[in-house]
């Protein structure tokens, strides 16, 4: 027989179809009464595809073995819960660093060169009643990374590319790296020109970003977000950003997504993307193929791909 899998959220059709060929796959999005799913078939449940994992609904599954993540963070799944529970916790690391980083400096360009603003300078015929005004480039700044992991190192080596001077800050310095290494962020932020943000989600980096990062990061500084838009005290960034204090943002993510604050719709010193770093046809294909085959390997006895927990 099949083995019974809980399926989370909506995924790539590639990957859905793979489980499906694979498992009985049940989704949680479209039963209508969960309790009496959790009593009936509830028991027979060994594996998860996907987030949003409490640890109510993992102590509801007696025969849950593994989850199965599809992302590279992996905040939305109770980790603590599930190693108490003896159940493994994958996610899909390494296949989406060039997405995102890509992406990365895509905003920050757009926003050093405010691509979008240019682009309604033309298309509401502003151009002929005078030039679009002048802007800046990212050649010859500081570039302070907040979290100089997989894709953060992704990003460090494009930012090269773009004659940026890298710097970072993190829990440790990582040995072998060629770029300064910050243990103070405030002291970092006050050094770097743009301050991008690529670290883990979670309650331990809850607003690392505070005002009083932003206040150093100051008027002329921009931040780039790429992480959880919870790592950012987004009340803060949206009064310094109204006010002028602080120069500018490009933003991938927010703290109550899909809703965006209201203020940041009319700014002209940001630009704004739907939490697309990963959002390409090849990375979510790879995501997926790895969430795959995480579940593969485990109910095979061989050693998982991806290993949280």
């Amino acid at each position: 027989m099949a083995i019974d899998i809980l399926q989370t959220q909506k995924l790539i059709p590639s990957c859905e179809a793979a489980l499906r060929r694979n498992y009985a796959v049940h989704d949680w999005r479209d039963i209508p009464d969960r309790e009496a799913f959790l009593r009936e078939v509830g028991p027979r449940i060994r594996g998860i595809a996907g987030q949003d994992v409490d640890a109510a609904l993992i102590a509801a599954l007696p025969a849950l073995e593994i989850v199965a993540g599809f992302g590279v963070g992996y905040d939305a799944i109770d980790t603590k819960a599930a190693k108490a529970g003896g159940i493994r916790v994958t996610n899909t690391p390494d296949v989406l660093n060039d997405a995102v980083a890509e992406l990365a400096l895509g905003l920050m360009i757009a926003l050093a060169r405010r691509i979008p603003q240019a682009d309604r300078h033309v298309r509401e015929g502003r151009w002929p009643q005078g030039n679009f005004p002048l802007q800046s480039e990212l050649g010859g700044r500081t570039l302070g990374i907040v979290g100089l992991g997989r894709i953060g190192k992704e990003i460090a080596q494009r930012a090269q590319a773009m004659k940026m001077r890298v710097v970072y800050f993190g829990r440790n310095r990582q040995a072998r790296q060629p770029f300064v290494y910050y243990q103070d962020l405030v002291a970092m932020a006050r050094d770097a020109d743009w301050l991008l943000v690529i670290a883990p989600g979670g309650q331990a980096t809850r607003k690392l970003i505070s005002r009083q990062v932003l206040e150093a990061l100051g008027p002329q500084g921009m931040l780039v977000n790429m992480a959880r838009g919870t790592l950012v005290d987004e009340a803060a960034l949206v009064e310094m950003l109204a006010s002028g204090a602080l120069g500018g943002a490009a933003l991938d993510v927010f703290e109550n997504e899909p809703q965006v604050p209201e203020a940041l719709l009319g700014l002209d010193n940001v630009v704004l993307s739907p939490h697309q770093g990963s959002g390409t046809v090849e990375t979510r294909d790879a995501m997926g193929a790895l969430l795959v085959g995480n579940l593969d390997a485990h109910f095979a006895g061989e050693p998982l791909l991806s290993a949280v927990v």
